[in-house]
């Protein structure tokens, strides 16, 4: 990612866009957090429909939550259930897509 200064364009980059990357690094450190408890507690995605199953998961209770979006607290409920989904295709990728195995 771009710094204060991108080296790729050699230009300033602007200050929203700086609080953006900032703000973008930090949700990415809790995507990975969360993919790692996720692997240390569970087996890794077997195939394909493993893996889909499992995001299904994670997107229906966040739906459960943006369904109940009047409830006291409901943006934080929502926020870790769209961290998990995040975790979830990141896992994927690296169990399905990206594995060793041959296929």
């Amino acid at each position: 990612m771009c710094g204060a200064e991108c080296s790729r364009c050699a230009k300033e980059v602007p200050e929203g866009l700086q609080i953006i990357e900032d703000r973008m690094t930090d949700i990415s450190a809790e995507v990975v957090d969360e993919l790692i408890k996720a692997v240390s507690m569970f087996p890794s995605m077997a195939r394909e429909h493993d893996g889909y199953a499992v995001i299904l998961e994670e997107l229906d209770e966040l739906w459960t939550e943006i369904k109940a979006n009047k409830l006291p607290g409901v943006k934080q409920r929502m926020r870790k259930e769209a961290i998990q989904v995040a975790a979830m295709a990141m896992r994927f990728v690296f169990d399905v897509c990206d594995s060793l195995r041959k296929g």
